[in-house]
């Protein structure tokens, strides 16, 4: 579990096709003492589990669903990206809940300065926008970020200028693909909502706006 609060602006050092998947080596200043076999680093939004590390380094394995849901696939040697540990019980939660489990990739479509922050606007996949809410939260490349506007699957977005300095944001162009993971609350409010029916075994939702009036949740 992760906050969205990125600690570094990691690097990726190499990428290595293993049986059809990818070991990729990231480099890091991240504090590694505390870090063990097997736990979670979130890389670009991505939750990967550590299987070898050294003082500012980490090597994870990446599995086909993580390529065909993420970006991962595409991305390159020397390429930034934004690194956050797991979160400790101790830890200040400064952002949202983070589970690092990609719901799909979006494109960024307009970025202009706006006074000292940056403005942007995301396309989300259309099957996404259902869990999207104004001034709801939204983890963009592992960021927690509050959406400021909606227009269907186009959300808005402000940056500051502390995020842009800690994060991989400077590399997003009219056209960047990023990784987008919607709250967590949303997806499990779905499932509720469905109650017996999500035992039915089809791949697209049942909720719909007539049968949000038929339960009473719109007037």
């Amino acid at each position: 579990m992760f906050t969205g609060i990125i600690e570094s602006l990691g690097k990726v050092e190499s990428l290595q096709s293993v049986g059809g998947d990818v070991r990729l080596r990231i480099q890091t200043d991240l504090d590694m003492s505390d870090v063990h076999l097997g736990d979670s680093i979130a890389t670009n939004g991505i939750c990967l589990t550590v299987i070898e590390w050294g003082d500012n380094w980490y090597a994870a394995d990446v599995s086909r669903e993580s390529l065909n849901r993420t970006t991962l696939g595409n991305w390159k040697v020397g390429q930034r990206v934004n690194v956050e540990k797991a979160m400790l019980p101790t830890t200040r939660f400064g952002g949202h809940i983070v589970s690092g489990h990609v719901d799909g990739v979006g494109e960024i479509t307009v970025v202009r300065e706006d006074a000292r922050s940056i403005y942007y606007e995301v396309t989300a996949p259309a099957e996404l926008a259902k869990y999207l809410a104004e001034k709801g939260s939204v983890t963009v490349d592992g960021i927690s970020l509050t959406i400021n506007h909606l227009r269907g699957n186009i959300l808005s977005l402000n940056l500051i200028p502390h995020t842009a300095e800690r994060t991989n944001i400077g590399t997003w162009q009219v056209g960047s693909k990023v990784n987008l993971e919607v709250d967590v609350l949303a997806r499990y409010i779905e499932r509720l909502l469905l109650g017996d029916k999500a035992a039915e075994q089809k791949t697209e939702s049942n909720i719909s706006m007539a049968f949000l009036a038929e339960n009473g949740f719109l007037k």
